[in-house]
């Protein structure tokens, strides 16, 4: 019989050490991560900075991302994601202390027949107290509370995520607003320049020189490039609704004071080592903390299948006699210990283990997802940086040479040495290159955007996440340094 005992203790005791918390799984390590980025960065020591956008110097995109952050819808619903998540910690914080009740009763009885010591009618009077505390030996509720706190870690990090990506929208919309108001402003300028030649046109035909035939062209070309403003105003418009939107404002009800993109560059950036997307991309911290709060529901599901040990106590007066209530003559008690093992459950703890499981491991594939898409992200932009730069200093020279060869043409068209056509090409290249310009400096400021983003906009997530738990949450008891029972003595506690 005791070798019998001893064997279940050891089953018991492996059990237990299952149900402990264990070592969560570490996907991915800093040594891991490639060592440097393959894409050419900027030769600069100026590191990123949390409030990255000021470095485009511009008081107001300053002021829009200010009121992205007070007024952004996205970010508000992050924010309540967060309060929840709390919230919900708070919940399985509960059940590691114990819960205490009281309760008051009152109540009037009677029957038909009436005895002795009974009326026919009477008073009740009760009042009890009842606590109970179930022992969290095995660390299912604390691994619940862990798991909870990391969800909660995820939240913040989420909000973080929603924070960043909605500062980058704003950047990226206000610098698309002014970039369309440029390319109008040039479709205005092609469309003066393009009736400067049909009045030349005009003049040569009135004169004999030319016939109707170059007018009709040149007139055509004169509609045809007005025609693309319209096209282009409503773009800047539809754009200037999705700032405002940006910023929780209603769509038409936002001014904006830039018109050009003039004056505005990409600040040089130190994309810095790899392995530190790994602790400044809060998506890749939420990642982790994800994975974490899956481990720990996991450690939860297992300690599921052990003993449930659970302690009372209870006590109270009943009187029918009010003036006599608190008498001790009248007081009742209990106290008491419960164990309560599952035998049979149809295979839900097993299953909800086997969930759990699963969903550790579709959040390890989410976690090296994430890293992988972060690298990726800050590989795409440091490239698209350095490609951007050097289109834009190759078509600022191709606009000054087309605006030579358009001014000449001009003349020369003016005095009779070239014809039309040859003025037509020169102002469509010159055209193109202009608008395409502003295209490219467009691309090169969103690029830039997009490496600050990349790169985790200039703060440890994690740092921030960690104190923000630490200011919000009640302390959790730590029950992993409980002495495990010794094996020969569990037939024991049982």
């Amino acid at each position: 019989m005791k070798i019998l005992l001893n064997s279940v203790s050891v089953v018991v005791l492996a059990f237990a050490l299952t149900a402990c918390a264990t070592t969560p799984p570490e996907p991915i390590k800093a040594d891991d991560m490639p060592k440097a980025y393959a894409a050419p960065a900027s030769d600069t020591d100026k590191e990123v900075t949390a409030e990255w956008w000021k470095s485009f110097s511009n008081p107001e995109l300053t002021a829009m991302i200010d009121q992205a952050h007070a007024g952004n819808l996205d970010l508000a619903a992050a924010v309540a994601k967060v309060q929840e998540a709390q919230a919900q910690t708070g919940v399985s914080t509960a059940a590691l202390f114990p819960s205490v009740n009281a309760t008051f009763s009152t109540k009037r009885l009677g029957s038909n027949t009436a005895t002795a010591s009974t009326p026919k009618a009477y008073n009740a009077f009760g009042l009890t107290g009842a606590a109970s505390y179930e022992l969290d030996f095995w660390g299912k509720n604390t691994n619940a509370v862990r798991a909870a706190r990391n969800s909660a870690l995820a939240a913040i990090y989420y909000q973080d995520t929603v924070r960043l990506t909605t500062e980058a929208d704003v950047a990226n919309a206000y610098f698309a607003v002014l970039a369309l108001r440029e390319r109008i402003d040039i479709a205005r300028k092609n469309v003066e320049a393009a009736k400067r030649i049909l009045a030349i046109t005009q003049a040569k035909v009135s004169n004999g020189v030319l016939s109707n035939l170059e007018l009709a062209q040149q007139t055509a070309t004169v509609l045809g490039e007005e025609a693309t403003i319209p096209k282009l105003e409503e773009l800047e418009r539809e754009q200037r609704n999705a700032l405002a939107i940006l910023l929780g404002r209603m769509p038409g009800s936002l001014t904006v004071d830039g018109a050009t993109l003039e004056g505005l560059a990409v600040p040089p950036v130190k994309a810095g080592l790899p392995a530190t997307l790994l602790t400044r991309r809060p998506d890749v911290a939420q990642a982790e903390a994800s994975l974490l709060a899956a481990h720990a529901n996991l450690d939860a599901a297992r300690a599921a299948f052990l003993p449930s040990i659970g302690l009372s106590a209870g006590g109270g007066w009943s009187t029918s006699n009010w003036s006599n209530f608190i008498n001790p003559s009248n007081l009742a008690w209990s106290i008491g210990a419960s164990l309560v093992q599952s035998i049979f459950d149809g295979g839900q703890l097993t299953s909800q283990r086997d969930y759990y499981k699963g969903r550790e491991n579709e959040l390890i594939a989410s976690y090296k997802a994430a890293v992988l898409s972060a690298l990726s992200d800050t590989e795409t932009q440091l490239g698209s940086v350095a490609s951007y730069s050097e289109q834009e200093r190759l078509t600022i020279d191709q606009v000054k040479n087309a605006q030579e060869a358009f001014r000449i043409s001009e003349l020369q068209y003016r005095e009779g040495v070239v014809d039309l056509l040859t003025v037509l090409q020169a102002q469509q290249t010159l055209f193109s290159a202009q608008d395409t310009l502003i295209q490219i400096k467009l691309a090169r400021l969103q690029s830039g955007v997009g490496l600050y983003r990349a790169v985790g906009g200039g703060w440890d997530v994690k740092q921030e996440a960690d104190a923000n738990l630490r200011n919000t949450f009640i302390p959790v008891p730590d029950f992993t340094d409980l002495p495990i029972p010794d094996p020969t003595k569990l037939d024991k506690i049982f």
